[in-house]
C-alpha cells in the first residue's frame, strides 16, 4: 500500500486514486517544501511560469526516460496548463511506486484565475492565427 506524504494529509480532493489540488492549495504546499514539476513542453514555458521557490521542469514527451530522476522523497505536484497531461504523468508515477505526488487542478489556467503568483515574460508571448504560424510577438532586443 502506498503511503501518502504528510504534507498532502488532508489536502486536496482523491479521485481514480490520484490526489487533485487545487491552485491555492498548491501554493500553500510549495510554501512548506513541495516541488511543482512542470510538464509542460519547452516551447509552452516561456511565457507564464509558477512563481513558487523550486520548479522541476520535465516535459512529458521525457518522463518515461527521465522520472527515475525525480525526488521520491519529496511532495511532488505535477502541472501543466490545464491539469489533462499532469494527470497522465501522475497515473504513470503511480504506476511506477511514486507515492508523495498530485495532480494540480486545472494547471495553470487555474493557478491564475484563482489569482495565485505567476511570472511572466512578455517577450516570451506568442501570438499567430493558428499553431503553425506561431512566433514570438515582441523580439529579445
Amino acid at each position: 500500500m502506498l503511503v501518502m506524504n504528510e504534507l498532502f494529509k488532508g489536502k486536496g480532493i482523491s479521485s481514480s486514486g490520484m490526489l487533485h489540488v487545487s491552485a491555492h492549495e498548491a501554493i500553500e504546499l510549495c510554501k512548506k517544501g513541495a516541488i511543482i514539476v512542470d510538464v509542460r513542453e519547452e516551447y509552452m514555458i516561456g511565457f507564464k511560469l509558477f512563481d513558487v521557490e523550486e520548479t522541476i521542469f520535465c516535459p512529458k514527451c521525457i518522463l518515461e526516460e527521465k522520472y527515475s530522476e525525480l525526488p521520491k522523497d519529496k511532495a511532488l505536484i505535477f502541472a501543466d496548463a490545464t491539469g489533462i497531461h499532469s494527470k497522465e504523468a501522475v497515473l504513470f508515477l503511480l504506476e511506477k511506486g511514486f507515492a508523495n505526488i498530485a495532480n494540480l487542478a486545472g494547471g495553470l489556467v487555474e493557478w491564475e484565475r484563482d489569482g495565485v503568483p505567476i511570472k511572466i515574460d512578455y517577450s516570451e508571448r506568442l501570438s499567430g492565427s493558428c499553431a503553425c504560424q506561431l512566433k514570438r510577438r515582441d523580439k529579445k532586443q
